[in-house]
């Protein structure tokens, strides 16, 4: 059977020694979701988009799959030939109450403040309506995204990580102009999440809840509805 070797810290790779347990069953069974969340992604920006995107896009969150499909929409009223990453973040701007609009408050970028760019972007040369190639792109690094935070969902704060870095599209290059790059959204998506992990595991600690941000609020009340979905 091939081998694939697995790097770990220090410290983490000591209490996986001490714990014993079955470290090639746990690597395989987490490859399989990776592998069978990249491959699904893979299909569906591949094929034409018409018809319902839910059943295709089974990992997103109820509010990701909403996203794409303004974005679709938005692309076809224009009778453009690809869906760009403008579209895509047209979706996240328009669905309005997603944890991506509040990632950009904290980082000082009032989403009210931007304009989706129209810009088209080359794609294949298929029939039908198609992601463009930086669309396609940012959609399956924000499959990668989720399975690099560990998440068993994919949300729109992933798909923003991901428009960042998608150096061809023209959504990253108006969030990078903005001061949103790939780097300040993933860790600003890293500190709410923590934030918002202590804050439970401190319920019932006295004065905890007074110390919390009033901003914070919507953004505590969107986890628990991702939770819920991915539950």
């Amino acid at each position: 059977m091939p081998k694939i070797n697995v790097y770990l810290p220090d410290d983490l790779a000591e209490s996986v020694r001490e714990s014993g347990i079955p470290v090639s069953a746990i690597c395989q069974r987490a490859l399989e979701q990776a592998v069978q969340r990249v491959t699904t992604i893979r299909a569906t920006i591949l094929d034409d988009l018409s018809g319902d995107l839910s059943d295709r896009l089974s990992a997103f969150t109820a509010r990701l799959v909403t996203v794409v499909t303004l974005a679709v929409d938005r692309a076809r009223e224009a009778g453009a030939p690809t869906v760009s990453t403008g579209d895509l973040l047209h979706g996240v701007l328009t669905e309005g109450n997603n944890l991506a609009l509040q990632i950009l408050t904290a980082m000082d970028v009032a989403p009210a403040s931007l304009t989706a760019p129209t810009t088209r972007e080359p794609g294949g040369p298929a029939e039908g309506l198609r992601f463009s190639r930086p669309a396609a792109i940012a959609l399956e690094q924000t499959v990668g995204e989720a399975i690099g935070f560990g998440h068993n969902y994919v949300g729109c704060e992933h798909l923003l990580v991901a428009l960042a870095a998608e150096q061809d599209g023209a959504a990253g290059r108006l969030l990078r102009e903005r001061g949103a790059d790939a780097k300040s959204i993933r860790r600003a998506v890293g500190v709410a999440l923590a934030g918002y992990a202590h804050l439970r595991a401190n319920m019932g600690t006295p004065g905890v809840l007074t110390a919390v941000r009033a901003e914070l609020a919507p953004l505590i009340a969107r986890i628990e509805r991702l939770e819920a979905n991915a539950s």
